[in-house]
C-alpha cells in the first residue's frame, strides 16, 4: 500500500480526536444512567467507553511519536513507537473494558440485581449510538479514501494497513455500535421478563466482544513490532519494478519490513547483467530507487545489494 506519511498522520490524528471526544462524552452519560438504573450492561458500556477514551489518548501518543523524524540514534525513524503505543491501547481495552464487563456481568447473573427506571438508559443508548455513528463515519471515510487511492476494498485495507491508529478506531467504533445494540437488547429482555439475567448476559457479551477486538489489535501490533513484511501484493509489485529495470538479470532475494505506519523498508539482493558496467549499476540502482518511491510512496528506504546468482558450472 502507498501512503503519504504526513497526510496519513494528519488524517489519523483527526480521526483519533473525534473518537476520543465522542467516547469521553458517552462514558459520562452511560455512567450516570448505569448508576441510576443499576444495570450491569449500562455500567459495562460505561467501562467500555472509558476504556476507549484511554485508548484514544494512547493512540494520540502513537500518532505523535510515530511521526517524529529520524535522528542519529534512530536512523530508521520512530515509526515502531506507533505500533507499541497502539498495542498498549489494545491492552487498555482488554483490561479496562473486557475485564470489568465480564466480571460485573457474571456477578449480576449469579447474585441478581433489581433494575431501576430504564428510560434514561434507553435515551443514553440512543444518543450514544448517534455519536458513535458519527465517529465511525469519520473513520470509515478515511478508510474509503485510502482504499480508493490504493485501489483495494475498504475491508481489505483495514486488515492489511499498518496505520494502527486508524485500524484501532475502526475496530473500536464498530464494537461500540454492536455493544450498544447488545446493551439495549439486554435491558429490553430484563424489562420484559423481570429478570436481571438478560442484563447480566448482555454485560458478559459486551466483555467478550471487547476481548476479541483487543486480542485482534494486540496480535496485529505485535506482528508489526517484530518486523512484519509489506503486504504480498506490494511485494509482488516491488519485485516487478526491480525486474523491469533493463540492467537487472534476477532478484536473488527481496526483503521488506514495515518500519512505521505507512512506511516500508525495501532490501534486495540483485543479480545485474554481466555486461552492465559499475557506472551502469549505479545508475540502475538510482533509477530503481526513484521508480519504487514513485510507484509506492510508502517506500521510505531502499537498499540494493549487487549479488551474482550462483550458477552451476557448464
Amino acid at each position: 500500500m502507498a501512503d503519504s506519511s504526513t497526510d496519513k498522520n494528519g488524517d489519523s490524528l483527526g480521526t483519533v480526536l473525534v473518537a476520543g471526544a465522542a467516547n469521553l462524552t458517552i462514558a459520562l452519560a452511560k455512567l450516570v444512567a448505569g448508576l441510576l438504573s443499576g444495570s450491569a450492561a449500562m455500567l459495562s458500556e460505561a467501562a467500555h467507553s472509558a476504556a476507549d477514551t484511554v485508548t484514544e489518548l494512547l493512540l494520540l501518543v502513537a500518532v505523535r511519536r510515530s511521526g517524529r523524524p529520524a535522528d542519529r540514534r534512530h536512523p530508521f525513524g520512530h515509526g515502531k513507537a506507533g505500533f507499541f503505543w497502539a498495542m498498549m491501547a489494545a491492552v487498555a481495552t482488554l483490561v479496562g473494558g473486557a475485564g470489568f464487563s465480564i466480571t460485573h456481568g457474571v456477578h449480576e447473573i449469579s447474585h441478581g440485581e433489581r433494575l431501576g427506571a430504564l428510560g434514561l438508559s434507553y435515551i443514553v443508548l440512543a444518543v450514544s449510538f448517534v455519536i458513535e455513528s458519527v465517529s465511525f463515519a469519520k473513520a470509515y471515510a478515511q478508510v474509503r479514501s485510502e482504499a480508493a487511492r490504493h485501489q483495494i476494498r475498504p475491508l481489505r485495507l483495514v486488515r492489511v494497513t499498518s496505520d494502527t491508529a486508524l485500524k484501532a478506531v475502526v475496530f473500536e467504533d464498530a464494537a461500540a455500535l454492536v455493544g450498544l445494540v447488545i446493551a439495549g437488547g439486554g435491558l429490553l429482555g430484563s424489562q420484559l421478563t423481570g429478570s436481571a439475567l438478560w442484563d447480566g448476559l448482555a454485560s458478559v457479551a459486551i466483555g467478550v466482544l471487547l476481548l476479541l477486538v483487543a486480542l485482534t489489535l494486540i496480535q496485529s501490533n505485535l506482528s508489526l513490532l517484530i518486523g512484519q513484511a509489506a503486504p504480498p501484493g506490494m511485494e509482488t509489485g516491488i519485485r516487478a519494478v526491480l525486474l523491469a529495470q533493463p540492467e537487472v538479470e534476477d532478484v536473488v532475494q527481496l526483503l521488506t519490513m514495515m518500519i512505521g505506519p505507512g512506511d516500508v523498508l525495501v532490501a534486495a539482493k540483485i543479480d545485474f547483467r554481466d555486461e552492465a558496467s559499475a557506472a551502469g549499476v549505479e545508475v540502475a540502482c538510482d533509477e530503481v530507487d526513484r521508480r519504487l518511491r514513485e510507484q509506492f510512496p510508502a517506500v521510505s528506504l531502499v537498499f540494493l545489494d549487487p549479488t551474482p546468482t550462483r550458477r552451476s558450472p557448464a
